[in-house]
């Protein structure tokens, strides 16, 4: 049984375990929906800010103009982090980096200040469709963030022991028990034998 449980698509719910594997994580299809929904919104994004949205950042006025520029900066930079993420647990689950590799500070999810911040003052007068990829890349970043922090919690697994371990010890301590009894009294006769006349 997974440890997610995916009550709806702008969310998850970590079902049953406060850390989870990479293999659970994508044993369970969750990645593999995040990584496309993360990919198409950066798609999404990139195709508005470069076309739709630089023509409705002209008319906007002068607090709502500077909303503009501060709030497309964050949704860039959420963006960003979050397709590295998902670039790098990919690269992990297909055996191009370690998963210490890709714990590593160097890959971390940075930038949560930025991320987390206010909304810029104006913002509620920004085009409506930049406040939808703005609400979706928070959602997502968060969704994002919380997987972070329950596969980095993951440490190494002690193996199960075998049901049968314990019966095994026990059947080759008799053997050894045996067998050195055995040897000891091969050793006696062979000594009787030795010592006795010809």
């Amino acid at each position: 049984m997974s440890g997610f449980e995916n009550r709806d698509s702008d969310d998850v719910v970590f079902a049953s375990a406060e850390c989870v594997s990479l293999a659970d994580f994508m044993a369970s299809g969750l990645f593999q929906r995040t990584y496309a929904e993360g990919m198409q919104l950066v798609e999404e994004t990139s195709a508005y800010l470069d076309g739709p949205g630089r023509e409705a950042a002209r008319g906007l006025p002068r607090e709502a103009s500077l909303a503009y520029a501060g709030e497309s900066m964050r949704l860039t930079t959420r963006l960003m982090q979050v397709a590295s993420w998902l670039l790098v647990r990919k690269a992990v689950h297909e055996g191009e980096m370690t998963v210490e590799e890709a714990n590593s500070e160097k890959y971390r999810l940075a930038t949560k200040e930025i991320a987390r911040q206010p909304r810029f003052e104006g913002a509620e007068a920004l085009p409506e469709r930049l406040q939808e990829l703005i609400a979706r890349s928070e959602r997502l970043y968060a969704r994002v963030e919380r997987l972070d922090t329950r596969l980095r919690m993951t440490g190494p697994v002690a193996p199960a022991p075998h049901p049968l371990t314990e019966s095994f010890r026990r059947v080759e301590a008799f053997f050894r028990e045996h067998l050195a009894m055995d040897f000891s009294d091969q050793r006696r006769e062979f000594g009787r034998r030795k010592n006795r006349p010809e």
